[in-house]
């Protein structure tokens, strides 16, 4: 994972860009990504991209970042070491996760770049989560690294 620093939200703020929010909002704090989405829509920030909000990846995403020059994927993590969030730039990996119940990042590149001969700049903003059982909302230590996730990117 190569660390970013000083990207700007407008750097996606582009018909070539895509922001995908993983998660899902019926398990607490696995509705990051799409929390951060909603947070986009409401400060009209990002309004020429396309921004999609999904369950987890699927081998079909590679079709859909194909068509695109930059990607940022949005993402809770449960990674305890990561204090408040992460972004870095991603990088092509076939990783086998197909196998199991979610495909990785990685994994979706990886199959981009051998099926289409291309792949776009892809980045990953992880934010840490700690609850995810069944509920609506996210814990308030999860909104207070979302609230930190989007006052970096919206800066």
């Amino acid at each position: 994972m190569n660390a970013v620093n000083n990207l700007s939200l407008n750097y996606f703020d582009d018909e070539s860009a895509l922001i995908y929010g993983i998660g899902n909002i019926g398990r607490q704090d696995d509705g990051l990504g799409w929390e951060f989405i909603d947070n986009l829509d409401a400060g009209g920030q990002c309004v020429k991209a396309e921004k999609v909000k999904f369950y987890q990846l699927n081998l079909e995403d590679a079709d859909l970042i194909r068509h695109k020059k930059r990607v940022l994927f949005i993402d809770a993590s449960r990674d305890e070491a990561l204090e408040h969030f992460r972004l870095y730039k991603a990088e092509p990996k076939m990783d086998f996760s197909f196998t199991s119940h979610a495909m990785s990042i990685e994994t979706i590149m990886a199959t981009c770049l051998h099926c289409f001969d291309s792949c776009p700049d892809v980045y990953v903003l992880a934010i840490r989560g700690f609850e995810w059982e069944l509920s609506i909302g996210l814990t308030a230590q999860a909104q207070a690294n979302l609230d930190l996730a989007c006052a970096y990117a919206f800066a």
